[in-house]
């Protein structure tokens, strides 16, 4: 069996502290996501997604940010795909962003609702036509018989969409995640990081707690 426990790194970069950190977490995750786009970070908006079943069963999957703003975090995906599933019955999720080169990370933990059919549509008609008609080939997450079928029915899918365009598949939208807690991570010396949780409260302000790394 091969060992892990000569594999180590020192944090040293940048630390983090409740003087300089904004009042608001939205303000200051966008802070930080300025940061790793000057970084030049490869796929920054790759993010971890866990979700529950209401049984408790765990599964996490890394899918890609694809709007923030004030009200939370968004992403697009296949309604009926395990996640959705899981999403249907137990609405809430927890998402973890790492950015290595930053010696950061991000983790949120909130409520999840779909988002209108509207913007569902807007984002899916600005994806490449290859990734809409995988929209439509792809029964994601279900076992299917081979890559080849796979590749079937892609090519079906644009035989059957050549003359009217590509429409939003009625199983396919995106999701909302809206914070309930954030906390902010940043790699320190000997393992002594600093961690800031941020809670929303019913007035909506944030309350900013330090946490033991």
């Amino acid at each position: 069996m091969s060992s892990t426990t000569d594999i180590r790194k020192e944090y040293r970069l940048r630390s983090l502290n409740e003087e300089t950190a904004a009042e608001n977490a939205m303000q200051q995750f966008d802070h930080w996501w300025q940061d790793a786009l000057k970084s030049g970070i490869d796929e920054i908006n790759a993010m971890t997604l866990a979700t529950a079943s209401s049984d408790g069963l765990p599964a996490a999957r890394i899918v890609l940010l694809k709007g923030y703003d004030a009200d939370g975090f968004r992403f697009f995906t296949n309604y009926e795909s395990f996640k959705g599933k899981q999403l249907l019955e137990n609405p809430r999720a927890c998402l973890v962003f790492f950015w290595k080169e930053l010696e950061r990370q991000v983790r949120v933990t909130g409520l999840v609702g779909k988002l209108s059919k509207q913007e569902s549509e807007n984002y899916f008609n600005t994806r490449p036509s290859g990734s809409r008609i995988g929209a439509w080939a792809s029964p994601q997450s279900e076992v299917i018989e081979s890559s080849e079928w796979l590749t079937k029915r892609a090519s079906e899918m644009e035989t059957r969409f050549a003359e009217t365009g590509i429409p939003v598949p009625p199983h396919w939208g995106g999701y909302l995640v809206r914070p309930v807690t954030i906390e902010f991570w940043q790699g320190r010396p000997n393992r002594l990081h600093d961690r800031l949780l941020y809670s929303l409260q019913e007035n909506g302000h944030w309350i900013i707690e330090r946490l033991a790394p």
